[in-house]
């Protein structure tokens, strides 16, 4: 008896696995997130003529449809032979926190069954959107939830941008940063084609300063972003001794601050693009002046910014934030030799949307 429940169990889980890959298998294939060459492929693959493309990247990225019946400039034959096989692909989040201070957070469904969290931070002259690039995170930095949180996948540039184009607040935006959940250059291809429609003219023709990209330093994601974008790089560097780094973050290890310096120091950086070096203050570990002395040291010569980011409490931590008074300090010290240093404002600290606080772990966990 016993052999037979759990036989008809087992077959169970096998018809539920098989009629989510059929599931997959018939979705339609998403328009939105296509650079201009792979709507080229598939405007040939249907037989469409060449200027097709460059009709549907047009409504993609300049007009604000929602479907393929909206495409009115192609006929309608067209648009039949289009909606057999593709959609436009966008999904609205499905929920949404506000924070005291006007940031707001908002929950999207991705990968079919998980999710990712994406920040709007509103400012005087300015609102930014804080994207993700990944369903948790593989670099394992011990003071960040959305590292505790493990890798689930990838996202395709279709739901990174989908964070973008689907916020209610889309129309207000002035800047953009990949700085949500993920190692976006463990990622870098997908988020290059993101960038690519996001700067382009075909597609948002932002002017790459608006967006910055930040990493933990992987090397090779780094050449790529580098040589194929003109967006601003973000270096998340929290320690300039290697082995306090290598406690506070993983990829030290294979990745090292010696090797990020020396990839920043050789690439020709045009005098609109910046390098910002992103150091979160722990009390008592990495804001002493020896820290002030060696920052100076490794980073002389390298045109950048230093953004100082206060420390927020995590379950399970044992790390502190030092004082508003003691940070401040450690600003000034900086700044006093030669560093150009500020302090990054925390936002959305009630709602767990700033640096670092970023998860989806139950969410996930519930489905």
């Amino acid at each position: 008896m016993a052999q037979r429940c759990n036989g008809t169990i087992v077959d169970e889980q096998r018809k539920t696995r098989n009629e989510k890959r059929e599931s997959r298998r018939m979705q339609k294939e998403k328009l939105y997130g296509k650079t201009l060459n792979e709507l080229i492929v598939v405007t040939k693959r249907l037989g469409l003529p060449g200027f097709a493309a460059k009709q549907i990247s047009d409504w993609l990225y300049k007009k604000e449809i929602q479907s393929i019946d909206e495409l009115t400039n192609l006929s309608k034959k067209t648009r039949e032979l289009l909606s057999s096989d593709y959609e436009i692909g966008l999904s609205a989040p499905v929920n949404e926190s506000k924070s005291s201070d006007g940031t707001k957070k908002y929950l999207y469904k991705v990968m079919n069954d998980k999710f990712i969290e994406t920040a709007y931070i509103p400012d005087e002259d300015r609102a930014t959107i804080c994207v993700s690039s990944q369903v948790g995170c593989k670099m394992g930095c011990i003071f960040c939830m959305t590292g505790k949180q493990g890798f689930q996948g990838n996202l395709s540039a279709n739901e990174i941008l989908n964070q973008f184009r689907s916020l209610p607040e889309f129309g207000t935006l002035s800047n953009m940063v990949y700085m949500g959940m993920g190692e976006p250059l463990d990622n870098v291809t997908e988020v290059l084609k993101s960038l690519d429609i996001l700067t382009s003219e075909w597609g948002y023709a932002w002017s790459p300063t608006r967006i910055t990209v930040s990493t933990v330093g992987l090397i090779t994601g780094m050449r790529d972003f580098l040589e194929k974008s003109r967006c601003h790089l973000a270096v998340s560097l929290h320690s300039p001794f290697d082995e306090e780094r290598r406690k506070l973050m993983p990829v030290q290890r294979t990745n090292t601050v010696k090797g990020v310096l020396d990839i920043i120091r050789n690439f020709d950086f045009n005098s609109q693009r910046r390098v910002y070096f992103e150091y979160i203050l722990f009390k008592g570990l990495n804001d002493t002046p020896a820290h002030v002395k060696e920052l100076a040291r490794i980073l002389n010569g390298i045109k950048c910014r230093i953004n100082i980011i206060r420390f927020h409490p995590i379950p399970g931590s044992e790390f502190e934030s030092p004082d508003i008074e003691a940070t401040i300090k450690f600003k000034d010290s900086l700044n006093d030799k030669g560093l150009f240093t500020t302090i990054r404002e925390s936002r959305g600290v009630d709602i767990q949307a700033a640096c670092g606080l970023l998860s989806t772990i139950q969410q996930n966990k519930s489905l």
